[in-house]
């Protein structure tokens, strides 16, 4: 176990695939916070109070962008090694399949392509978590919309606490800046969702 581990570290660092992972990370699970945001707010304004049917619809999209997520990651990432891995070999007037430069961007393919579609599947299953509670007849309808909204921002904020750790600056302005972006997703989808014929009852 620890000779696989001490391996890994050794691809993650031949590969460089840390500093992509973190960009992943947090670029994916913005996009599933707010997804997932856009999902509970449009169907408050629609008069949805199915638990189930809101679950629903947020698993599918939450999945579908998970899918998209790996499989696009992992092509992308696919091309970008095999490229480095055929300019390597024109330098060293070698063939490297097999080698640890092979395996180590192997390596970087399946990670970086996890960490793509899995981060936006998470995050949508932490902002949907409180309509689980609701379908299980532990909190109403109404509690479980402002946790869902509550818990959205609360995940954006400490993304920003993270990046402005990763950036070496003022962490709680980075986290403000994350929250910022949140307010204003969730009161345009508010304004949209009103636009086109819905309510506030």
């Amino acid at each position: 176990m620890v000779g696989l581990s001490k391996k890994l570290r050794e691809y993650a660092e031949i590969s460089g695939i840390g500093e992509i992972s973190r960009r992943y990370f947090i670029m994916n699970a913005f996009d599933g916070a707010l997804t997932m945001l856009g999902v509970v707010i449009g169907a408050y304004i629609a008069n949805i109070r199915s638990p189930s049917s809101i679950i629903s619809a947020g698993m599918a999209g939450s999945l579908a962008m998970a899918i998209s997520g790996i499989s696009g990651a992992y092509m992308a990432e696919k091309a970008e090694r095999l490229k480095k891995l055929k300019s390597l070999e024109r330098a060293m007037l070698k063939n490297l399949r097999g080698s640890i430069h092979y395996r180590s961007h192997r390596f970087a393919m399946v990670m970086a392509s996890l960490t793509d579609g899995l981060s936006p599947f998470l995050a949508a299953m932490v902002v949907l978590s409180p309509f689980f509670l609701v379908e299980l007849s532990v909190i109403p309808w109404d509690i479980a919309f402002r946790a869902s909204i509550a818990i959205t921002l609360a995940l954006l904020f400490f993304m920003g606490i993270y990046l402005g750790k990763i950036s070496e600056e003022n962490r709680i302005v980075y986290g403000l800046q994350m929250l910022v972006i949140g307010l204003i997703t969730a009161f345009i989808c508010f304004a949209v969702s009103l636009l086109i014929g819905g309510n506030l009852a």
